[in-house]
């Protein structure tokens, strides 16, 4: 398979130093070796440009998202990118940065493809809107806005029309979640599973009861957005938002190449790796360890 490898250095959406410098982390850490392999050949695309921006006038454009502007331009970018790479056949693997990155990752895909599905691997929802926000970071709200909730300058990203559909939309390991977005969870029936529900189901069971699902509703391209957060806190100290009681290493691999089997996976986010929070290179390391599993099995 060819894989675009997309850089996206992007703090703005979580306001906290240190995602920015993952994909070049990544990369010194021997990330295009690892996925070729796998016979996969590699393309790195490099890093989509971040416009500086002055933490004083981070409320410039709106007074309930921080840094949106540059948030939408690298967005808006990010996603013509994508849906280049996927309509060339590729599979773009976009590496951030932080969560915000998912908006134009998702809407570059949604326009390639009739139907898509995204399954969310993440302590939070990220569902949260300018009006639920409580703290104004934008790496809370860009699942929410690819479902065409929240302000329109984040909906209506690279096109005007919803990208996924909420029955289409799954959130696995959700275990942090704001009041606005358990409103929200009800109110549109969106799929949320705890790693409580997760573990009682079964991981492969659930994997299958996805897909059915999927299949039940003609979708015919899966977005893969994983979080370092997903992993329990224990394993990752390198993320802006740890939460406990999360996965462990193991059935982190285990439900990723459960899900890269299926071949439904075109493309894929890693976010949220923050190197300057890491310990001795542990989170690096993982996260290295855990890309390699994946695309070993992404055929």
């Amino acid at each position: 398979m060819n894989i675009n490898i997309i850089g996206v250095p992007l703090f703005y959406g979580c306001d906290k130093q240190g995602p920015q410098y993952a994909p070049d982390k990544l990369r010194e850490n021997n990330l295009i070796d690892i996925l070729q392999k796998h016979n996969h050949k590699v393309f790195d695309l490099g890093n989509i440009h971040v416009p500086s921006a002055d933490s004083d006038s981070k409320f410039l454009y709106h007074r309930n998202m921080k840094y949106v502007n540059s948030i939408v331009t690298v967005n808006t970018n990010l996603a013509h990118l994508v849906n280049i790479s996927i309509n060339n056949n590729d599979f773009p693997l976009i590496i951030g940065g932080d969560h915000s990155l998912s908006i134009g990752s998702i809407a570059g895909v949604s326009k390639a493809f009739k139907n898509i599905a995204v399954i969310w691997l993440d302590a939070h929802a990220d569902i949260n809107t300018h009006e639920t926000s409580p703290s104004g970071n934008v790496h809370g709200m860009p699942l929410g806005a690819s479902m065409g909730i929240g302000h329109e300058d984040l909906t209506n990203l690279y096109y005007k029309e919803t990208k996924v559909r909420p029955e289409n939309v799954f959130i696995l390991g959700a275990r942090d979640i704001d009041s606005g977005e358990i409103d929200l969870i009800k109110e549109k029936n969106i799929n949320v599973y705890s790693p409580e529900k997760m573990r009682k189901i079964g991981i492969e069971n659930l994997v299958d009861f996805i897909l059915d699902k999927l299949k039940e509703s003609d979708v015919d391209a899966i977005h893969l957005s994983f979080d370092m957060d997903f992993i329990d806190s224990s394993y990752v100290p390198g993320t802006g938002t740890p939460v406990n009681n999360g996965f462990n290493v193991d059935e982190t691999k285990l439900l990723l190449r459960k899900l890269a089997q299926t071949g439904m996976i075109k493309s894929m986010d890693f976010v949220e790796l923050n190197t300057l929070l890491d310990e001795n290179d542990k989170t690096l390391n993982l996260a290295i360890e855990i890309l390699d599993s994946v695309f070993e099995c992404i055929k």
